[in-house]
């Protein structure tokens, strides 16, 4: 099978519709080959958030010739490299050297993912949050109200002890905490991005009683305060910060295991784990 027909199937498998109904369109869509010939035979798969240095070599050394990332190769939202070329960026040279030296072809699965898997129901769900889900053993916690799998409703548990697990469930290295480490922590909300005013995931954590938000991105100046302030007024408010890659990654786990099913070949198949992006220093 060439790599080409095997994104062709992986992207038949998901639902293939945005958030307002409307197919994805393929011109448009972030889910475009980021590198590489896609007209080669396919040799194997490896799954991941974010096609690293590190992440390339594996993926030679395991034989696999198609890494499925759901971020993007080059640093920058649309993965141009013109600007790249034009400054002879020196890592930018050494990663695409790589990249050639190893015939590697990386395409991005994002809008097609995030559209839906099946279940199996008949329905479809966010794939990327089930697979966090799935992870964290909180399926069955899941509200129903939600679209996607990114409001929980779970055993009670301290927020401390809610991030020693998620640590342990996601292979990560550490975890932030913004309120009391103490806190007990019930409703459990994931917020989209948070990248500046945070007037209504601010209202929605009041109104609807959400104990924890687990969020990917975050800036000082607004919920963060607002947090702290809650939690200094003795409320159960907390935000847990991983990263966004980390909470994302999950799910690039779990696609490694429905991708077989939706190539109907036998081709390897393997995730890989990009890694915690921080270090931390105590």
């Amino acid at each position: 099978m060439k790599i080409s027909d095997a994104i062709s199937n992986i992207k038949n498998y998901h639902h293939g519709y945005d958030s307002t109904g409307k197919k994805i369109n393929d011109e448009q869509a972030r889910d475009q080959i980021l590198y590489g010939n896609a007209e080669q035979k396919c040799t194997g798969i490896i799954t991941t958030i974010f096609a690293s240095i590190d992440v390339i070599r594996q993926a030679h050394e395991l034989g696999a010739n198609l890494i499925i990332v759901h971020e993007a190769l080059f640093w920058n939202h649309g993965d141009h490299q013109g600007w790249l070329e034009e400054t002879k960026n020196h890592t930018y040279r050494m990663k695409k050297n790589l990249l050639n030296d190893y015939g590697i072809v990386v395409w991005r699965n994002h809008d097609y993912v995030h559209s839906g898997i099946p279940l199996e129901d008949g329905s479809y769900t966010d794939g990327i949050f089930y697979g966090f889900a799935k992870e964290m053993g909180w399926e069955n916690y899941a509200s129903k109200k939600a679209n996607a799998l990114t409001k929980f409703e779970i055993p009670e548990i301290r927020a401390k002890n809610l991030v020693k697990k998620m640590i342990q469930c996601l292979n990560l290295k550490g975890g932030r905490i913004i309120g009391n480490p103490e806190a007990k922590i019930r409703r459990i909300e994931i917020p989209f991005h948070i990248f500046g005013n945070a007037n209504d995931e601010i209202i929605k954590m009041d109104t609807d009683k959400v104990d924890a938000l687990l969020a990917m991105e975050l800036v000082d100046f607004s919920i963060n305060e607002y947090v702290r302030d809650s939690s200094m007024l003795g409320k159960n408010k907390v935000i847990i910060t991983l990263g966004h890659f980390n909470m994302e990654e999950p799910g690039m786990k779990y696609m490694a295991t429905y991708i077989p099913t939706a190539l109907n070949e036998d081709i390897p198949c393997y995730f890989v784990q990009s890694g915690d992006t921080f270090h931390y220093v105590y």
